[in-house]
């Protein structure tokens, strides 16, 4: 019941802001909501100037641990579309988006992707890796299946849409191609990718590349005096030049990693920081989706390979 109330006070309040704001009948442009900066960026590539696109977090923000303002409401009720990632990346929204689905347009961009191709840590619904992207081919075809939803909601854009998808599309095949490039001479050399977080799952296995994460899939985890011993010892074993921090994580605990190598005779760089659940800001070389994964392969590429 107190859940019950908080959200009746929510939209309310949503509401009254969102008189505030331009409605869809006196919008120039439809308005698209899309959750994270990534999402944004790609949904922006294929719509072109058809609409205007907004991302729900700014750039830097960590989706594992967002929560909604009444502003973040507003602007969902007060839009179009609304487009998210799903797989419960955007782990304290997912109530929010179930609400929405009685009165908003949605797409969940990965609602249909195969079964086979997503990675688990166990048999809860929310233990499905939500990386996605960082299999370029995989994050490819929740795209693609984002256009065919897209063109649902607007069919009169179907040939604008499939122009600049097919665009698009280009540009990530030869992104995939680099990537692929780039881990061979890694997987060559023995390297291992060791991070902050179980973020980068489906880029070692797209790219045969070993990954190691010192937390979980979520930033909400904490690792442990094991997890610490048991990564120092493979990081020694494997002879792993560096250890990378991400961009929205703390990297208090991968400084004690470091230290803990270094103990144990074994000094490793702290390199990076990597882009992992959002874009850099605008305008910078990791503002695109396009420019994050090649700036974070150029990153791996120059601290595993000196």
């Amino acid at each position: 019941m107190k859940r019950l109330r908080l959200w009746i006070i929510l939209f309310f309040f949503a509401g009254i802001f969102s008189c505030k704001n331009s409605s869809p009948e006196t919008r120039e442009k439809p308005l698209v909501v899309a959750t994270t900066s990534i999402l944004a960026d790609a949904i922006s590539q294929i719509l072109g100037d058809l609409a205007e696109v907004k991302p729900l977090m700014p750039a830097g923000v960590d989706p594992h641990l967002y929560k909604a303002s009444v502003r973040d409401l507003d602007l969902l009720t007060n839009s179009d579309l609304v487009l998210y990632h799903g797989l419960y990346l955007e782990g304290k929204m997912t109530e929010i988006f179930e609400k929405l689905a009685y009165r908003q347009n949605l797409i969940n961009v990965s609602e249909n992707l195969p079964e086979e191709l997503l990675l688990r840590s166990g048999p809860e619904a929310h233990s499905v890796d939500p990386h996605i992207w960082f299999d370029v081919k995989l994050w490819t075809m929740a795209l693609e299946n984002s256009v065919e939803k897209l063109i649902e909601w607007k069919p009169e854009w179907e040939n604008e849409i499939r122009s600049n998808w097919n665009e698009y599309k280009e540009q990530l095949i030869a992104l995939n191609n680099y990537a692929q490039e780039i881990t061979e001479k890694l997987t060559a050399s023995g390297q291992a990718l060791v991070t902050a977080h179980d973020a980068f799952a489906y880029f070692g296995k797209a790219y045969n590349l070993e990954v190691r994460g010192l937390q979980g899939l979520s930033t909400l985890s904490e690792p442990g005096l094991r997890d610490l011993g048991n990564l120092v010892q493979f990081i020694i074993d494997r002879n792993i030049q560096a250890v990378f921090a991400e961009q929205t994580i703390s990297p208090r605990a991968l400084n004690a990693l470091v230290e803990a190598c270094e103990k144990r005779a074994h000094p490793i760089t702290l390199a990076g920081p990597l882009f992992t659940d959002s874009l850099d800001s605008p305008n910078t070389e990791a503002g695109t989706y396009l420019g994050m994964v090649r700036t974070n392969l150029n990153i791996i590429n120059q601290a595993l390979l000196p």
